[in-house]
């Protein structure tokens, strides 16, 4: 079959592309070109490559597998993302990863993960005891210092007192603020197409000062972990205890320190936006709020929810995935074409960056019936589950997600908690928007009431 030329996609400007456009509004870009544009779209977001926007699992599937070494995340070329992960899992390629992932492969095995459970449930029972009946809370406030506290302790088996936890969550506010406003300022990428880009730094004093905050503390905790060695039951004593099998080399402190602030963001992050969505999703369907207080009473009556619980928990399983779905924290994943590759008839020049979006894909009509509606009943027929590659949450391929058990089970453990204490209804005129950065989360919080069950 001969080579043919990818469709144009969308029609740009004629020296900005579709840079406005993607710009203004990321998520309606990927929704309209995710459904009326087929299986590959063209669009313009850079001077010097196109981006392709794969809409087929098959296509998704090719890329994020990468048997043949064609793509690779290129995260190293973003200024911010090394400055902040460094060499991790996340940003890392080639066979420096494959070492870092198999080192770090026993710290999330489902045993030591199950360590974790309590921890969790005291944590979240913790917050709790300061709720009072009527008070009004930002939940997504209250999930990111949930989840941080949780971070600290699994990771470092540390408690944050509240003034380290504040100085912490500034820094990774600042972090998360400048990513954000790389990947959406039209501003900052027109200066770009006009060779201009030096007047506006992607890294500025404030975002160096927070990362150094985010280091110092890291740096000060493994160093008193190698002063005082042994299992202390986190993840970092078994990250500094870990031998390659090769050549029985360990992780150097810059190594545990770019797996660990990967770890902290991403597992911080993650999941106290995908807990305030659903959270947020619940309220907005009482009948479904309902179906998980009724579960969890049920199976829970008086007492605080176990590891072991969980198996008899389905709806809310159901609930964490249907979040996932229709308001995936991790919205998209880029590759770039480290050569010149062909998907089906068409032709993808080295240097191409591919795209593979969560968002459209959980939300498309092709896969999903009645894809814009909060379902968790969807998730009832285990016998017939979406392709991996049409709902991937987690990723897919060899770099799934490490921390997907790990994540899973920390939302179940929280949401079976605070559900079977209290109803959280939304605040009538507070606005709740989505902000696309590295994860979509809520722009302006999410205001909601107690209601003391």
């Amino acid at each position: 079959m001969p080579v043919k030329n990818i469709p144009s996609g969308p029609k740009g400007n004629p020296f900005f592309g579709n840079t406005m456009a993607f710009g203004k509004d990321p998520l309606g870009f990927i929704s309209k070109y995710s459904q009326d544009h087929g299986k590959i779209v063209r669009f313009k977001l850079e001077k010097a490559r196109d981006s392709f926007l794969l809409n087929t699992p098959e296509h998704i599937q090719y890329v994020l597998m990468n048997k043949g070494g064609e793509f690779s995340k290129g995260y190293q070329q973003d200024p911010i993302m090394k400055l902040v992960l460094g060499n991790g899992l996340v940003t890392s390629e080639g066979s420096f990863w494959l070492r870092q992932r198999r080192l770090s492969q026993p710290a999330f095995q489902p045993r030591r993960i199950a360590d974790y459970a309590d921890t969790m449930v005291e944590h979240c029972e913790r917050m709790l005891a300061a709720w009072k009946e009527d008070d009004t809370k930002d939940i997504n406030a209250e999930m990111m210092q949930l989840a941080m506290a949780i971070a600290t302790k699994t990771l470092f088996g540390l408690d944050l007192h509240q003034e380290d936890s504040r100085d912490a969550s500034r820094s990774l506010d600042t972090v998360m603020s400048a990513f954000n406003a790389q990947i959406t300022s039209v501003y900052r990428v027109v200066l770009q197409q006009l060779g201009l880009g030096k007047l506006v730094p992607p890294v500025n004093r404030k975002l160096r000062q927070a990362v150094k905050n985010l280091d110092d503390m890291i740096y000060a905790i493994i160093q008193e972990r190698r002063n005082h060695p042994g299992d202390r039951g986190d993840l970092l004593s078994m990250l500094i205890s870990t031998y390659d099998e090769d050549d029985g080399s360990q992780m150097t402190d810059q190594q545990l320190r770019d797996e660990i602030i990967t770890l902290f963001l991403a597992g911080h992050e993650t999941t106290a936006n995908t807990l305030s969505w659903a959270f947020y999703l619940l309220a907005r369907h009482p009948q479904a709020e309902a179906a998980l207080f009724t579960e969890t009473a049920q199976v829970l009556g008086d007492r605080s929810v176990t590891l072991q619980d969980l198996p008899y928990l389905p709806y809310t399983d159901h609930v964490i995935k249907e979040t996932l779905r229709i308001i995936p924290t991790v919205w998209m994943i880029s590759r770039r074409a480290e050569k010149a590759v062909q998907l089906d008839d068409y032709h993808i020049p080295a240097g191409s960056e591919m795209i593979v979006s969560q968002w459209g894909m959980h939300r498309n009509p092709r896969y999903f019936n009645d894809p814009l509606t909060f379902l968790p009943e969807r998730w009832d027929n285990s016998d017939d589950p979406p392709s991996k590659f049409v709902y991937f949450p987690f990723g897919g391929g060899p770099r799934l997600c490490i921390g997907e058990r790990f994540a899973m089970m920390e939302a179940a453990l929280i949401i079976a908690t605070i559900i079977r204490q209290y109803r959280l209804e939304l605040v009538e005129d507070h606005r709740v928007e989505m902000e696309p950065s590295i994860t979509l989360r809520p722009k302006h919080g999410i205001k909601m009431k107690l209601r003391k069950r």
